[in-house]
């Protein structure tokens, strides 16, 4: 019975974690250059941070822990890539939001997604997520348009990218 238990848990867990598309080490690579010194570090946000970053977002947050991902090359600071986790229907997108050090998101790499591929955004529709400023706060249809089909998937993108540019604004700008 206890060995049953333990299949069943097994294969209940299995499909709860999203399929990874690319590694976020991977993307910061592509973003900033093989040469480039790549670092992570979680971040725990207090209460307060918390607070203000969701309320600056107009987003709640799914978590207090922000994974960051940091690259330099010669001991200078390249930029960021914020890692944000949604769910958007009932399963976990999992999307880093590269920054610039000027503060611009450079792009959006969706590194984990399992919802069904169907509403895998193009990487057309993704370059809208290019060269804006960290300052600008994105809204669904009217900053960026939709995907006809998969109108949860771009709230959700659009949500993190709030999110993210929150989160830098208040955690990593100018330090």
């Amino acid at each position: 019975m206890k060995q049953i238990f333990i299949l069943l848990l097994i294969l209940l867990t299995t499909n709860l974690s999203a399929k990874m598309l690319i590694s976020p080490y991977d993307a910061m690579i592509a973003a900033y250059g093989e040469t480039s010194e790549i670092s992570k570090k979680n971040i725990v946000l207090k209460n307060t941070q918390a607070k203000k970053i969701s309320q600056d977002a107009k987003v709640k947050l799914y978590s207090k822990i922000i994974r960051v991902f940091t690259a330099k090359k010669d001991n200078e600071l390249l930029g960021h890539g914020i890692l944000i986790s949604r769910t958007m229907r009932t399963k976990t997108v999992v999307v880093l939001y590269i920054i610039t050090k000027d503060s611009v998101l450079k792009s959006s790499e969706i590194i984990a997604f399992n919802e069904p591929m169907e509403y895998l955004p193009s990487k057309t529709w993704l370059k809208q997520f290019e060269n804006l400023s960290t300052d600008k706060r994105l809204r669904v249809s009217k900053d960026i348009p939709t995907i006809t089909g998969a109108t949860l998937t771009a709230r959700g993108l659009v949500d993190g990218s709030r999110v993210a540019f929150a989160f830098y604004e208040e955690m990593l700008k100018g330090k």
